[in-house]
């Protein structure tokens, strides 16, 4: 176990965040702490320090812990987006890996600070969990253990169906409450109608024949927000649970929305600030293959801290040298590139950032291509630069998750709910979705359908309560 020099990283700290306000960061504050692995892991699984006990998050420290105790992977740094920031250095670290983290941690800071899709993030994320574990501790207390983590099974299965944005949501309903109140004046003859005495308004039908209220009005895609509003049974407890998820959710859905983005701003500042340090030349070789190792290519997923990194650096070079077709027909000025990459963290998130900025050069750089399995070799089938930044950006839409929204609360005026799958030539998998119907059901207890489309055939899955069925539309 390496000892800890306390002094020498306090001294580390001070340089890095210097040199980084030189280059223009502007992070929170930095609280840092150094913890062993154990507690390095159990902060890793859980997300947040302090949040709600579950077995999810307990199978998850026990997966990495085993992979960290194997020698297999290694968590070399988190940072939390609170203000001040969070960070843990983990011990037995030597001061050359701490000074990289320090210099990554500093460049989330400053990206969870200015990245426009973090701004409305709980800030006081640590104090909120703290709050929300104690109630689902005192709901266990009243209800039973087992109770309360068969709720949370069923809730967590269908987490990530939140709207990270509400208000296009409320937008919709106006636009729809406008279009009715249009209709209903649509009848009117002359601009003179009113002078004649003609009531604008037609008398108000009885109850009994007016065409029942469509709930939601327009398609929902915040499936935990409308379950927690409208499922029938619920008790008040289980409300409470999964407004607790949704949350902490969509606290967690900025970081789902910009994980290129945000791990390439890191990468790209912690190299140059560590250029800025003086190291030796064993800690220079020693830096260099930490580095080499956090943007090493896979072979199975993108490397975010590599795809980001470069993308960020293809934009400066960019806009640093633009050709003179850009200059002359896009008005660009050589020397910008800088003040791009702090336009681009602080306005994009992935999907654009992909689509915006992948060119066929960067594909190249990387390596990128499609593959499918034949027999038993993998073959490269696609290189073209557009389709393969298409593939990125459909497996980044809605977080990589199928886009499902309600569509009908009481369907079959029978308080049934009618979910639909929002199909972009990407099919779910129906044994998974099954299943989830099951846990939905648990939380809406009454029959649950999910429109999809299976084979080039749209068809519609439902669980009674006994038994899964599907139907061909």
């Amino acid at each position: 176990m390496i000892p800890v020099d306390m002094p020498a990283i306090e001294k580390a700290i001070d340089q890095i965040f210097g040199i980084a306000e030189r280059f223009g960061l502007d992070p929170f504050p930095i609280h840092f702490e150094i913890v062993p692995p154990s507690i390095m892991y159990e902060f890793g699984a859980y997300g947040l320090p302090g949040r709600f006990s579950h077995w999810t998050h307990g199978r998850a420290y026990q997966q990495t812990k085993t992979m960290y105790d194997y020698g297999l992977s290694k968590i070399y740094e988190l940072v939390i987006n609170t203000d001040p920031c969070y960070a843990f250095l983990m011990e037995g670290n030597s001061m050359i890996q701490n000074k990289l983290v320090i210099a990554h941690v500093v460049g989330h800071s400053d990206f969870f600070k200015n990245n426009a899709y973090f701004r409305r993030t709980n800030r006081k994320m640590l104090d909120s969990v703290s709050i929300n574990a104690e109630r689902i501790r005192r709901y266990e207390f009243q209800h039973g253990r087992l109770e309360v983590e068969q709720f949370l099974d069923a809730v967590l299965s269908i987490q990530e169906h939140v709207d990270p944005q509400p208000e296009m949501r409320q937008k919709a309903i106006e636009a729809a409450e406008r279009a009715r109140h249009e209709e209903r004046h649509a009848e009117r003859t002359t601009p003179y109608d009113d002078l004649l005495l003609l009531d604008p308004k037609p008398p108000a039908e009885p109850e009994a024949n007016r065409a029942p209220r469509k709930i939601p009005e327009e398609p929902d895609k915040d499936l935990l927000q409308f379950i927690a509003e409208h499922a029938p049974e619920l008790e008040d407890w289980q409300r409470d649970v999964i407004q607790i998820v949704r949350s902490e959710m969509l606290y967690f859905v900025p970081q789902m929305q910009t994980k290129i983005m945000n791990e390439g701003w890191a990468a790209y500042w912690h190299l140059r600030i560590m250029r800025e340090l003086d190291l030796s030349d064993a800690e220079y070789l020693e830096f260099s293959q930490l580095h080499a190792n956090v943007l090493a290519p896979s072979k199975q997923s993108l490397n975010p801290y590599l795809v980001g990194m470069k993308l960020f650096e293809h934009i400066e070079k960019s806009w640093d040298n633009p050709t003179e077709e850009q200059r002359r027909e896009l008005g660009r000025v050589p020397g910008q590139g800088r003040a791009k990459i702090f336009e681009v963290r602080e306005m994009e998130n992935d999907v654009s950032f992909i689509r915006n900025y992948l060119t066929q050069d960067l594909i190249d750089d990387l390596d990128l291509y499609i593959y499918k399995l034949e027999g038993d070799e993998l073959k490269v089938v696609e290189k073209d630069y557009q389709k393969i930044r298409d593939m990125i950006v459909a497996g980044m839409t809605n977080f990589g998750y199928p886009y499902i929204v309600v569509e009908d609360g009481d369907y079959r005026r029978n308080r049934e709910l009618y979910l639909k799958h929002l199909y972009e030539e990407q099919e779910i998998d129906i044994d998974y979705a099954e299943k989830t119907l099951r846990y939905v059901y648990q939380l809406w207890r009454r029959p649950v359908h999910l429109e999809t489309v299976l084979n080039g055939k749209g068809v519609v899955l439902t669980y009674d309560g006994e038994k899964n069925t599907k139907r061909v539309l």
